[in-house]
């Protein structure tokens, strides 16, 4: 897979000076200053609009005799694009999942290539469809095959061959990898699309058949380790600080043994936060905490809930470490909540030798253990049966590994409605699938996933619902918060503020009904509030330095209302503006 076998790829939300200024409740779009004319228009995505071109504007930007006589509107190249893409899904019905997804992405990805604007048009109107082919679970399998799809480049790469050189002198537009990130960063938080940064940063690879791959566009090298790599990913960072001192930094699939380190390496020395360990933990903790909501318990009991997490990698790791500190916040105290952690030996507890320093805090007392019948290295169908969880929680990146067993063992649960969350991404990861879940588990479950199944019928009218638990609904806002408020750090208690709001965004009726989450059709309103939650708590632990003409004390006196408002007005929409050239 192309992120997890070339080294690592990083989102820059980057603060500069906008080009185009558009608000998105502006009635009439302030003008644009261009440096280009003729072909160089049309064949630069940002500032091209095909056949949008006003007859004036053809004419002052030498564009007459390029483009056919008729102008069409923005609104008729909307729906004439829509209507290409709903003859490609019927074209397309009975051809496998695969072919359909890499079909549907390169129409979105050939439309992206020509006019920006109207891409993102089509994708903030039609969120809930095109989430999952330009994110999850599309983005994994155009990594799989990026070499072999890859047509013109976007943003920046790094390598080792560039040790000493990475001086940042240019801003490249668009959306790179990870392509789905950057997109999701404009459509749910209306970052403008000319101040985000993808970064890919090349050490090498250990996969044999990537370095036989002639077409492989990476680095045919080992894989830097030790000092030699961390000196690169150093040397990067001071780059993009020194050139970009208020840009926020979201890390992506970094190698499980360098992810906690780099993380605490730089967390306070920039602004800048791990997706997947800190992204994903969030997530899940706002699930874990609708989950105590849909037992019908206040949420000061989720000191009391039983949680087996399956997979200690990062994402894993980050989902423990995170309920751990909401168990802290919640008592006042540092206690040991009944929180069991499984890899790929088993059961994890003091008794093993060698565990990751990252992992160790999670491993419980052999006595613990001891005292319902388990010991170390247990596997996951004996803890099930012994500890009874109300939530298993996988991130193993195992498909399949919540089997029928371990499922029907969920029965027994102490909970009345126990929770499986099947987090694993792409869905061949998925630890198990929404129908097997409601099948063996029982249908009074709740259900959450991190790949997109469709809700069970469960006969009679009622439905299994199927929560998507997607890092989407958190590091949009994340970022955009972090950008607002002008903070020095992103620090725990803005992610727990993010998590915390995600977590109460839904109503007791919905999540009685097994929802805790909502739909992706309301992700800018869930960024705006999420950003402003962010905002507020950089505000409260005093690393909030302002932004513009909006400083510290301006951001301290805001209410909860005006920070949402003042989040929402800061959200760009994608309207064609009118273009002066200047030379």
């Amino acid at each position: 897979m192309w992120r997890r076998t070339v080294a690592r790829s990083a989102t820059v939300v980057v603060n500069l000076r906008r080009l185009c200024m558009v608000a998105s409740t502006a009635s009439i779009p302030s003008p644009c200053i261009v440096h280009k004319r003729g072909a160089d228009i049309l064949h630069d995505p940002w500032f091209n609009k095909d056949t949008g071109f006003p007859l004036t504007e053809r004419d002052r930007l030498g564009l007459r005799g390029l483009l056919p006589p008729r102008v069409i509107s923005f609104e008729q190249q909307y729906d004439r694009f829509m209507a290409s893409y709903r003859s490609l899904e019927k074209n397309t019905v009975g051809q496998p999942d695969n072919i359909v997804s890499l079909a549907k992405w390169r129409i979105l990805n050939r439309l992206h290539d020509r006019n920006e604007t109207l891409y993102y048009k089509v994708l903030i109107d039609n969120i809930k469809d095109f989430a999952p082919i330009i994110y999850t679970p599309t983005v994994g399998l155009v990594c799989q095959n990026y070499s072999g799809l890859f047509r013109r480049p976007r943003g920046m790469y790094f390598s080792a061959k560039d040790k000493g050189e990475m001086i940042c002198k240019q801003i490249i537009q668009g959306i790179g990898i990870p392509i789905g990130k950057l997109d999701m960063y404009v459509a749910a938080a209306g970052i403008n699309p000319q101040r985000v940064l993808p970064i890919m940063l090349d050490v090498g690879t250990n996969n044999e058949k990537l370095l036989e791959d002639h077409l492989y566009l990476g680095l045919r090298e080992r894989r830097l380790e030790g000092e030699e790599y961390i000196s690169i990913v150093d040397e990067l960072m001071e780059a993009l600080h020194a050139r970009w001192p208020k840009a926020i930094i979201q890390f992506e699939d970094f190698q499980f043994k360098w992810a906690f380190e780099t993380l605490q390496r730089y967390r306070q020395k920039y602004c800048m936060f791990n997706d997947d360990i800190q992204g994903t933990a969030g997530v899940a903790l706002a699930g874990l905490l609708g989950v105590v909501r849909a037992q019908g318990r206040p949420l000061s009991d989720f000191v009391n809930q039983k949680i087996v997490v399956v997979g200690a990698g990062s994402a894993g790791l980050g989902v423990l470490k995170m309920a751990y500190q909401a168990v802290s916040r919640m008592t006042g105290t540092i206690t040991n909540p009944q929180f069991y952690l499984i890899d790929k030996y088993g059961l994890m507890t003091k008794e093993r030798s060698g565990v990751d320093p990252a992992a160790a805090p999670f491993a419980k007392h052999v006595g613990e253990v001891q005292s319902i019948g388990l010991r170390e290295g247990s596997d996951l169908l004996e803890v099930v049966k012994k500890v009874k969880p109300h939530v298993l929680v996988g991130l193993s990146g195992v498909g399949g590994i919540f089997n029928e067993q371990v499922l029907q063992a969920m029965r027994d649960s102490d909970s009345p409605k126990p929770a499986i969350f099947a987090m694993s991404n792409p869905t061949d990861n998925a630890e198990c699938t929404a129908a097997d879940a409601f099948k063996h588990a029982g249908e009074n479950i709740v259900f959450g996933s991190g790949s997109p199944f469709r809700n069970v019928d469960l006969g009679n009218g009622r439905v299994g619902y199927v929560n998507q638990a997607n890092n989407m609904y958190l590091f949009p806002g994340i970022g955009l918060g972090a950008l607002l408020s002008g903070a020095r750090i992103v620090s725990d208690g803005m992610l727990q503020a993010a998590s915390e709001c995600l977590a109460s965004y839904m109503t007791l009726e919905e999540i009685q009904k097994g929802k805790f989450y909502p739909s992706i059709g309301s992700i800018r309103s869930i960024t705006a509030e999420v950003g402003a939650a962010v905002l507020r708590a950089a505000v409260v632990e005093q690393v909030a330095e302002g932004r513009g003409e909006v400083g510290p004390k301006e951001l301290a006196h805001m209410s909860k209302e005006e920070t949402v408002e003042y989040v929402t007005r800061n959200m760009w929409y994608p309207v064609y503006s009118p273009l002066v050239h200047e030379k």
